[in-house]
């Protein structure tokens, strides 16, 4: 259950950083990247709404992503689709010191988002009602999650399709006002977790789990023993007064960076492309928020 590499401490977390639009708190962004080789930051729908972009800009924004878009036929899907997305372009550019419209996003067999050309900088979305969210790590996978903290999650089938048998037992034993709101953190670490690691749904969550009481955690087998050692680092927040939001981290085994700049990053060569293709213009547009 552990990532490949040696085991390395535990991380710590900055608290979430709201980020209101596209000119919103980035330093506080890279002052987390490089105080904890993490920065979670999250958003409110309204403020990143596609049609405040306009046509052309948004299309420059999605890149790749803007013919997945056009494909998308609900209007509410397409909005927290393309919203999700221009939010983590912006994200990652803060990362890495360029303009938002130079990212390239490309997508693993499971979903997975990843960066094109930026192997040291690990990224991961989750979106829910109002809510986008984006995770940032340097020298580690990431995972994040979100969901409305109210949601009902306790019922028949616990132990088959949610729960180790482990966790069903401690969950079983709680007054009834605590069983979903320890449900919807184990979901959201569970999600978080299958992410980071690159499986999503494809690993079943029965088979693994998490303490129940709200502690600290690591990963647990279905029996209750330990699965995972320090690589692993988790948290869990409350946002908003209405999601509950979870984080996993785990040390990819190449050490941690604190220096994200794409010229440090990226092939030289592959930077001078982008720059004479892109041009200084666009360049200080983006510095401007013209982008939007």
């Amino acid at each position: 259950m552990t990532a490949p590499g040696k085991p390395s401490p535990s991380r710590t977390f900055g608290e979430p950083i709201e980020i209101t639009g596209p000119r919103g708190d980035w330093n506080s962004v890279r002052r987390d990247l490089a105080t904890h080789a993490t920065a979670i930051l999250y958003a409110r729908l309204d403020d990143w709404r596609p049609e405040r972009a306009g046509g052309p800009r948004l299309r420059a924004l999605l890149g790749r992503d803007w013919s997945r878009y056009l494909d998308l036929t609900h209007p509410e899907v397409r909005t927290r689709f393309a919203s999700s997305r221009v939010l983590l372009k912006f994200a990652a550019g803060a990362a890495l010191h360029v303009p938002p419209q130079s990212v390239e996003l490309g997508y693993t067999p499971s979903g997975r988002p990843y960066l094109h050309g930026y192997d040291g900088v690990q990224i991961s979305l989750s979106h829910t009602e109002d809510l986008l969210l984006v995770g940032l790590a340097t020298g580690a996978v990431i995972g994040v999650d979100a969901e409305r903290s109210d949601r009902t999650l306790y019922g028949a089938g616990l132990g088959r399709h949610l729960c180790t048998p482990h966790e069903a037992e401690r969950i079983e034993a709680m007054a009834d006002d605590e069983r979903d709101p320890a449900m919807v953190r184990l979901w959201t670490l569970k999600e978080a977790y299958s992410k980071a690691i690159g499986l999503g749904m494809q690993f079943r969550f029965t088979d693994f789990g998490f303490d129940t009481d709200g502690t600290p955690t690591e990963v647990r087998r279905p029996d209750g023993t330990p699965g995972s050692g320090n690589e692993w680092s988790f948290r869990t927040y409350g946002l908003l007064d209405r999601y509950t939001v979870s984080v996993a981290v785990g040390d990819s085994g190449f050490g941690v960076t604190t220096d994200t700049q794409a010229h440090t990053m990226l092939d030289a060569g592959i930077v001078d492309a982008l720059a004479e293709v892109l041009g200084q213009e666009e360049d200080d547009r983006s510095e401007r928020g013209d982008w939007w």
